[in-house]
C-alpha cells in the first residue's frame, strides 16, 4: 500500500473497519492528533492499551514503514490541519460585515506590500522586460497561475508576445528556447517550487533575464537575475480569500505602468488600436477597461 498524503483522512474514513486492537489506537489517535507525535512506541501502546507489535502494524496498515515514519507523516499532517480541524462551522460564527472584513485584510496586505517594495528592482524589471523580443511569465498553483495569465494579458496589450505558462514540463521547454534578447518572469508566495527554480536555471543558461516576483531570500530568488521582493503574511481566517494574490496582481500592474511609460508612443499606439478594434463590437466610445 502506498503511504497515504493524508493520514487524518485515511484514519477517519476507515474508522470502525479495523481490527477490534487496532480500532483502539486508531480511536485514541483521532481523539488526540496534537500530542500522538510526541509519544513513544510504548508510551501509545501504554495510553491505547494494545501491544507495541499491534500499534506497529496500525502504522504499515495506513502505509507507513513503521512508527517512525508514521510518527513524521502524521506530525507534518497535523501541523497543516489543526486551523482547519479547529475552525469553526461558519454557520456556528455570528453575523458580522464580511466585505469590511476582506477588504480590511486587502488594504492591511497592500499597506505591507507598500513598504516593502522598491522603486529600483522595478524600473531595473521594466528595463529587463523593455529589451524582451520574448515574454514569458510562470507560475504554479492556483494563485500565481492566475497572476502569470493576468500578466501576460496585460502586456500582450503594450505590444509584446507574452505568454504565460503554469505547466512544470512546458516552462522547461519554453526555457530552452530563450536566448539573451529574451526574458522569463516567475510568480510565487513561497520561492519554493521546484519547476520554477529549475526553469529559471534553464533560462539562464541560455542568457535569457529572470525575474522573480517572491519572496525575499527564497530559493526561487536565488535562482533569477533579479528579484521583486514580497513577503506577505496571511490571514488566519481559512475562509477569506488570499490577499497576497490581488497585491501580486497590482504589483504586476505597477510594472506594466512603467514598462508602459518608458516606451510611450508605441504603448499608447497598440491600446488606440485595441480600443478602436473593440469599438466596433459595442459603439461605446467613453473611457473603459482596454479589453472588457
Amino acid at each position: 500500500m502506498s503511504t497515504a498524503l493524508d493520514i487524518i483522512s485515511q484514519i477517519r474514513q476507515n474508522d470502525g473497519s479495523y481490527n477490534a486492537r487496532e480500532q483502539q489506537v486508531a480511536s485514541f489517535i483521532l481523539k488526540n492528533l496534537e500530542t500522538v507525535s510526541d509519544m513513544s512506541l510504548a508510551a501509545l501502546a501504554s495510553a491505547c492499551d494494545v501491544s507495541e507489535p499491534t500499534v506497529i502494524r496500525f502504522c504499515r496498515t495506513l502505509g507507513c514503514t513503521g512508527f517512525r515514519d508514521f510518527k513524521i507523516r502524521l506530525a507534518q499532517n497535523v501541523a497543516v490541519s489543526l486551523q482547519y480541524l479547529d475552525t469553526p462551522d461558519a454557520k456556528d460564527e455570528p453575523p458580522k460585515n464580511l466585505v469590511d472584513q476582506v477588504f480590511q485584510t486587502l488594504y492591511v496586505t497592500a499597506n505591507i506590500a507598500r513598504s516593502q517594495l522598491q522603486e529600483e528592482p522595478i524600473k531595473q524589471a521594466a528595463a529587463y522586460i523593455n529589451n524582451a523580443e520574448k515574454l514569458i511569465f510562470c507560475g504554479v498553483g492556483g494563485g500565481s497561475t492566475t497572476v502569470a495569465f493576468d500578466a501576460a494579458n496585460r502586456f500582450f496589450r503594450l505590444g509584446f508576445p507574452a505568454i504565460a505558462v503554469s505547466d512544470a514540463y512546458l516552462q522547461r521547454m519554453h526555457a530552452a528556447t530563450l536566448s539573451e534578447r529574451d526574458a522569463m518572469v516567475f510568480i510565487s508566495a513561497t520561492g519554493l517550487p521546484r519547476s520554477n527554480i529549475d526553469s529559471a536555471n534553464v533560462a539562464r543558461q541560455y542568457g535569457a533575464k529572470t525575474i522573480a516576483l517572491t519572496k525575499q531570500g527564497s530559493p526561487l530568488a536565488n535562482a533569477c537575475d533579479l528579484t521583486i521582493g514580497l513577503s506577505l503574511p496571511e490571514d488566519p481566517d481559512i475562509y477569506k480569500p488570499t490577499a497576497s494574490r490581488l497585491v501580486f496582481l497590482a504589483t504586476i500592474d505597477i510594472i506594466a505602468a512603467t514598462v508602459a511609460r518608458q516606451r510611450p508612443e508605441q504603448s499608447k499606439e497598440n491600446l488606440r488600436r485595441i480600443r478602436a478594434s473593440l469599438t466596433a463590437l459595442h459603439g461605446d466610445t467613453g473611457p473603459q477597461p482596454v479589453g472588457d
